[in-house]
C-alpha cells in the first residue's frame, strides 16, 4: 500500500476517494496507527498503518470492526431531554442552544447556592487524546472553579511507586525483547491488552528465550508460555521479596551495582530476612520450590525483562507490591541492560507542560478533590461540602466501570442531582441522565496522541465530518464557556492551535521533544520521540533526588508510607456482616473474585458492539474443579456471585485455569444489558471501592464473594 493521501479540514468532494492517517484513541499500550478509506464523505474501509513501525498493517479485535460502531444504528445525533422518571431511558430531542442554556442556567442556579464545587465532571479514558481528554479535562473545569476528579481507577498506585523508586516512567521498547534470555510477564495479559507486543514476545520464545507469566488465572498469554505460576491475587509483593530473598541468599546478587546506584540497599537487605522463601511461599499459596525456581531462574537468565500492567496493583498494597517489583533489577544490576530491567509504562519521557494544558494561573484556586473510586459514596453524601448537586460524565461510562456499581446506581438516581452525559450511545450511565449530548467518534475530530507502550507521536486526522448534530469534547468545552460568560482565548482555540502551543511549552523543557513539530506530526502520520538507541538508565542515572534508585524512599517515608518495600497481607470481607448474614451449610467458603480485561472490550468501550459482544460470548465466571465441586456447581449452570456489596448471576465454566479459591469473571459488559440472568447488573456490583497505599488507588481485586448456584 503506497502512502495514504492526508485529508485536512477540507471536506471531501463527491466522488472523491482518499485515505486518512489516524491514532486508536483507547486505553492501550500499543496507541495504534490507522488509515480510514474515505469515499464520498464516508468512511468505507479502517485498518492499521502499515508505515507505522509498532501497529505493522494490523489491528486487534477491538477495534478492527470500528466502522460498526462509528456507523451504529443506535448512534445519538442530536441532544436529547429527559421526559421519563430518572433512570428509565426516555428522552425527547432538543436543539444544542436548548440543551447548553439548560446546563447554564441549572449550574448558575447550583452554583449560587452550593458554589461552583458542587459541579463535579467524570471522565477517563474514551478517548486518551491530548485535546480531547487532557484540555478538555482542564481548562473549562478550572475556570468554572468545579471540583476536581482524582482519577486513580486505573494505574495510580504504580505509577506513583514507579517515580518514587526510579524517578520517572520510562521502559524498554517492544524490540529490546530480542536481548531477553527470560522475560517476566507479571499480573499482565498482552494477548489482550497490548496484543502488538505479542509478535515480539513470540520471536524471543522462538530464539530461546524463557518466558514465565505470573498470573492467578491462565491468560490468553500465559497458555503460551514456557511456564504460568498461579499466585493468589494480592499476594505478588511477598513473592517479589521472596525471590530477593534467594536471590542475596544464593549471592546471585550485584553487590557492587547496588553499592553504586541504590539508596537504602542495606536496610532493604535487612527487610528480606523477614521474607523466606517458605513464609513468601505460604503467603503466595506456591509451592516453596516455586519459588526458588522462579528466583534462581530470574536471577541466571540475564538479561532478565519483567513486564508489568496496571491489574497487579488494583488491591490494597499495589504500591508496595509494585516497589517490590522494581527492586528485583536493581538487585541484579540489570537496569540499564538492553533486554533487561523494567517494562512498565513509557509515559514518564514527555509530560504535556501542565500550566499549557490546564491554565491553572488564570483560574481560580483549584476546587476540593473527589476520589473517582469512591463516586457512589461521593454522589450519596460523602462529599458534603458543599453536596455534589451536577455530574457531568464524558469519555467514560461510571454506572459500568466504577467499583460498587450499586451505590454508584443508587447514587446517579437521585431526584436533585443534575445529570449531563456527553455520548455516542445511551450508555449506563447515559440513561440516567437529564441531558445527553452527542459525541463525536474519534474518525471526526482532531487530536494528539502519545502512547504508554512505546515513544511514536500520533496524529489524529478527522476521516468525515461529524455525525448528526454530534460535537467533539473540546467542541463542548467551547460552547459551555461562551454559555457561562467567560471569554478567554484559550477557552475558543482551535485544537491545532492547542497542539501546537503545547507542544512548543513542552518542548521548552523536555529534550525528547527535540525536532517534534505539529507540521511533521500532520505530514508524516507519527513522530519518534528523541530517546536515542540506548536502554533506559544506561548511563547509571536516574531522576530521582539521589539520582540512584531509591530503594529507601525519603519522600514516602514524609508521605506517611513505608520507607521500603513491604507486604503485610490483604483482606475483605465484602461487607458481608452487614448485608450477607445468611451462609450455606455446604461451600460456605469466600472466594476471591478478579476482573480481569475482556478480549474485546475496552473496559466499557465496545460494549455495545456487534462484532466485540459476538466474540467476548456470555457473562460468565471461571470457577476452579474443587471449588465448584464444594458447591455443587457444574460446568454451565447459572451461579449467584454475591457479597455485601451486592450480586450478579453468570454462567459457571468450571476450568483449571483459575487456581482453587480464586474466581474469575472479565469485566467491561453494560450493566442494562443484563447479566446471565437478565438482570441489570454486572460484575462491579460486587466490588469494592475502599482505596489501596498509594495515591488513592482503585482495589477491584481485591473482592472476596460468595458463589452459590441459583437455585439453591
Amino acid at each position: 500500500m503506497t502512502d495514504p493521501t492526508l485529508l485536512t479540514d477540507t471536506p471531501l468532494a463527491p466522488a472523491d476517494r482518499a485515505f486518512v492517517r489516524g491514532a486508536c484513541p483507547h486505553d492501550c499500550p500499543d496507541t495504534c496507527g490507522t488509515i480510514v478509506e474515505v469515499l464520498d464523505g464516508r468512511a468505507v474501509g479502517f485498518r492499521g498503518d502499515p508505515n507505522h513501525p509498532i501497529t505493522d498493517g494490523w489491528l486487534c479485535g477491538k477495534v478492527r470492526p470500528y466502522l460498526e460502531h462509528v456507523y451504529h444504528p443506535d448512534r445519538l445525533t442530536t441532544p436529547l431531554r429527559r421526559v421519563g422518571p430518572k433512570g428509565a431511558g426516555q428522552f425527547a430531542p432538543i436543539s444544542w442552544d436548548e440543551a447548553i442554556g439548560e446546563i447554564g442556567d441549572r449550574w448558575r442556579r447550583i452554583i449560587a447556592e452550593y458554589g461552583a464545587e458542587a459541579v463535579l465532571p467524570y471522565s477517563y479514558s474514551g478517548t486518551l487524546g491530548l485535546v480531547q481528554l487532557a484540555v478538555s479535562n482542564g481548562r473549562f473545569w478550572n475556570r468554572l472553579g468545579a471540583s476536581q476528579l482524582e482519577r486513580a481507577i486505573c494505574g495510580d498506585a504504580a505509577q506513583y511507586a514507579v517515580e518514587r523508586t526510579l524517578g520517572a516512567r520510562w521502559a524498554v521498547p517492544y524490540a529490546d525483547t530480542a536481548h531477553s534470555n527470560a522475560i517476566l510477564i507479571w499480573g499482565h495479559n498482552p494477548a489482550s491488552t497490548a496484543p502488538h507486543f505479542m509478535p515480539y514476545l513470540k520471536d524471543a520464545q522462538r530464539r530461546g528465550c524463557v518466558v514465565v507469566v505470573i498470573d492467578p488465572k491462565r491468560t490468553r498469554t500465559a497458555r503460551t508460555a514456557d511456564w504460568h505460576v498461579a499466585p493468589r491475587p494480592g499476594s505478588d509483593g511477598a513473592l517479589a521479596l521472596g525471590m530477593a530473598h534467594v536471590i542475596v541468599r544464593d549471592s546471585a546478587h550485584d553487590e557492587a551495582w547496588l553499592a553504586a546506584h541504590t539508596v537504602g540497599w542495606p536496610e532493604l537487605r535487612a527487610r528480606l530476612a523477614e521474607f523466606p522463601p517458605e513464609r513468601a511461599a505460604d503467603l503466595c499459596g506456591l509451592p516453596v520450590e516455586d519459588v526458588v525456581r522462579l528466583a534462581r531462574l530470574y536471577a541466571t537468565n540475564t538479561p532478565s525483562l519483567i513486564k508489568i500492567a496496571d491489574g497487579l496493583q488494583r488491591n490494597p498494597m499495589g504500591g508496595q507490591t509494585t516497589r517490590a517489583i522494581c527492586a528485583l533489577p536493581a538487585i541484579t544490576g540489570q537496569y540499564g541492560t538492553r533486554g533487561g530491567g523494567l517494562a512498565y509504562s513509557t509515559s514518564g519521557y514527555v509530560q504535556w507542560d501542565g500550566e499549557t494544558v490546564n491554565k491553572w494561573a488564570d483560574c481560580p484556586p483549584p476546587g476540593r478533590v473527589v476520589n473517582m473510586n469512591r463516586l457512589g459514596a461521593a454522589l450519596l453524601g460523602e462529599a458534603a461540602d458543599p453536596p455534589i448537586m451536577s455530574l457531568y460524565v464524558f469519555a467514560s461510562n461510571p454506572a459500568a466501570i466504577a467499583p460498587n456499581a450499586g451505590a454508584v446506581a443508587q447514587g446517579l438516581l437521585r431526584d436533585d442531582l443534575f445529570t449531563v452525559v456527553h455520548e455516542l450511545f445511551l450508555t449506563d450511565t447515559a440513561d440516567t441522565a437529564d441531558i445527553v449530548l452527542p459525541a463525536t467518534s474519534n474518525l471526526e475530530q482532531t487530536d494528539l496522541h502519545k502512547a504508554y507502550g512505546h515513544t511514536l507521536l500520533r496524529y489524529n486526522h478527522p476521516a468525515i465530518p461529524p455525525l448528526g448534530q454530534s460535537l467533539s469534547n473540546w467542541d463542548v468545552m467551547r460552547r459551555l464557556a461562551t454559555e457561562m460568560g467567560f471569554d478567554e482565548p484559550w477557552l475558543q482555540q482551535e485544537p491545532d492551535a492547542i497542539i501546537d502551543e503545547v507542544l512548543t511549552a513542552t518542548a521548552a523543557r523536555s529534550p525528547f521533544l527535540q525536532g517534534v513539530t505539529l507540521e511533521r506530526l500532520k505530514a508524516e502520520g507519527q513522530v519518534a520521540l528523541a530517546i536515542g538507541p540506548e536502554a533506559p538508565f544506561a548511563d547509571g542515572h536516574f531522576p530521582t533526588p539521589s539520582g540512584k534508585v531509591e530503594l529507601y524512599s525519603a519522600r514516602l517515608a514524609a508521605e506517611g508510607h513505608d520507607p521500603l518495600p513491604n507486604y503485610s497481607g490483604l483482606w475483605d470481607d465484602g461487607d458481608s456482616d452487614r448485608r450477607l448474614p445468611r451462609r450455606r451449610s455446604q461451600g460456605d467458603e469466600p472466594l476471591d473474585l478478579i476482573t480481569p480485561a475482556a478480549h474485546h472490550f475496552v473496559t466499557s468501550s465496545f460494549g455495545n458492539g456487534r462484532s466485540q459482544r459476538r466474540g467476548e460470548g456470555a457473562a460468565t465466571i471461571e470457577i476452579n474443579p474443587v471449588d465448584a465441586a464444594a458447591r455443587g456447581i457444574a460446568h454451565g449452570e447459572l451461579v449467584v456471585v454475591e457479597n455485601g456489596r451486592g450480586c450478579v448471576t453468570l454462567r459457571a465454566v468450571v476450568t483449571d485455569g483459575v487456581r482453587p479459591g480464586v474466581v474469575a469473571a472479565a469485566k467491561g459488559r453494560w450493566s442494562k444489558h443484563g447479566d446471565a440472568a437478565g438482570a441489570p447488573r454486572n460484575v462491579n456490583w460486587t466490588t469494592s471501592d475502599a482505596l489501596g497505599d498509594f495515591a488513592g488507588q482503585s482495589t477491584f481485586h481485591s473482592n472476596r464473594v460468595w458463589v452459590r448456584k441459583e437455585r439453591d
